[in-house]
């Protein structure tokens, strides 16, 4: 095939050029569509609230009454009318600078306090509670904006690469709900006192649950497969002769086995006192009497035993941020009183409202940066300018450099947070 002359190469690169301005014009008229969809379904739903608030529906028509349905058939048909049975008071006031995961910001703290629309008697709801450390918390995404969503996604964490929307815990979903495991701090009256929390203030609350570690986590499930009926259990060799010296061990009379919760038990004993070098020294022992082995004390249950998790979970693209606070920042920060300390009348001093301390307050501020609030789109378009977000009463002014983020001034939030 005849080479292409210089005419038809510029040809084609002015082709390849219109092509391209020209997808970029698709995505942007998609994107314009996608906004202009969002936008007229909320302008819809502001309108239909308006005319039911006002009861008419025309100039002579009211809106017909839509047929009953039993709640039974709404359940099996997989509907469901929810109602939040109380509403999150947080020390995150906004999205902006929320931790993504509750384990991120240790120090956060909340209080939960159900509604008595719900229960005459909040407080027996929550009656033996307070015998668990943490507990599951089933809320709404009340601040996602629209109720749009998509199959794939792209999060933070992965720094711009998408993946399957069930393979993240985004907000934007189908059905806009949220889990979170939160730490039961204190039960008072009918209010639950959290730390350990991603939510915002106003945050509606669904169902809570204990979080019970022989359940919940794989780690702890120590039966796998069915139950069946537990064969005879016989110590090995090593393990028999040193139970036979103390006189405990009867393992030749196969008519009377031993308790397999006792043989440990004595198993355990005996290998604590061998670290302990407890053991009486008359006689030699013996190395290979010192040894048990995986069969006798049963299965060694590692992590990978019990499930895998996506390698980027772990090791992220997005690396951890060191966190500074100019000399300034700290000054500012020092000013604020915890929460349990009152303002004196004659002080201008600012107060937290979740807080303990400014030590607290500071681990806080240090785990939301660490983990890099930004999004893909602020990390990538928005390097060179400032970071604001809200932490209980302190409204925090940072930045990001190559590595790390810089609190610049700490100060105190001059609207209230919301405390539905």
């Amino acid at each position: 095939m005849a080479p292409c002359c210089p005419c038809c190469g510029e040809h084609v690169d002015k082709l390849k050029q219109q092509v391209s301005v020209m997808r970029k014009e698709i995505k942007n008229l998609r994107q314009m569509l996608d906004t202009a969809t969002r936008t007229h379904r909320k302008h819809m739903l502001s309108l239909e609230s308006a005319v039911s608030k006002a009861g008419v529906w025309g100039p002579e028509k009211t809106r017909p009454a839509p047929p009953p349905i039993s709640p039974q058939a709404s359940l099996e048909n997989g509907k469901l009318q929810t109602l939040p049975i109380g509403y999150i008071h947080s020390c995150f006031s906004e999205k902006n600078g929320t931790p993504r995961q509750p384990t991120v910001c240790g120090p956060s703290r909340g209080e939960l306090r159900l509604q008595r629309s719900v229960f005459n008697n909040p407080e027996h709801a929550l009656g033996g509670l307070e015998h668990f450390s943490h507990i599951w918390i089933i809320f709404l995404f009340h601040k996602n904006g629209h109720l749009s969503h998509k199959a794939k996604v792209k999060p933070p964490r992965l720094n711009g690469e998408k993946v399957g929307l069930y393979a993240t815990r985004s907000p934007h979903r189908p059905n806009a709900l949220g889990l979170t495991l939160a730490k039961l701090d204190k039960i008072v009256g009918d209010t639950i006192h959290l730390s350990d929390i991603d939510m915002i203030a106003g945050t509606p609350v669904l169902d809570i649950k204990p979080y019970i570690p022989d359940y919940d986590s794989p780690y702890s499930r120590k039966t796998i497969g069915s139950i069946a009926e537990p064969a005879p259990f016989l110590p090995s060799e090593p393990v028999k002769r040193q139970l036979t010296e103390k006189g405990e061990c009867q393992c030749n009379d196969r008519s009377n086995p031993l308790d397999p919760l006792a043989v440990l038990e004595e198993v355990k004993c005996y290998v604590c006192k061998s670290d302990l070098g407890q053991l009486s020294d008359d006689r030699e022992q013996d190395p290979a009497d010192l040894l048990v082995s995986e069969q006798d004390l049963g299965p060694r249950y590692t992590e990978e035993a019990y499930g895998t998790i996506a390698g980027w979970i772990r090791e992220p693209p997005v690396a951890s941020l060191e966190v500074r606070f100019t000399p300034h920042a700290q000054r500012e920060l020092a000013e604020f009183l915890p929460a349990s300390q009152s303002v004196p009348a004659d002080s201008d001093r600012p107060r937290f409202r979740f807080l303990r301390s400014s030590d607290e307050a500071a681990a806080a501020i240090r785990g939301v940066l660490s983990a890099d609030p930004r999004s893909v789109y602020r990390r990538t378009r928005c390097k060179d300018k400032l970071f604001f977000f809200t932490l209980d009463a302190a409204h925090v002014t940072c930045w990001f450099g190559s590595g790390f983020a810089e609190v610049l001034r700490v100060q105190q939030v001059q609207c209230p947070i919301d405390s539905r």
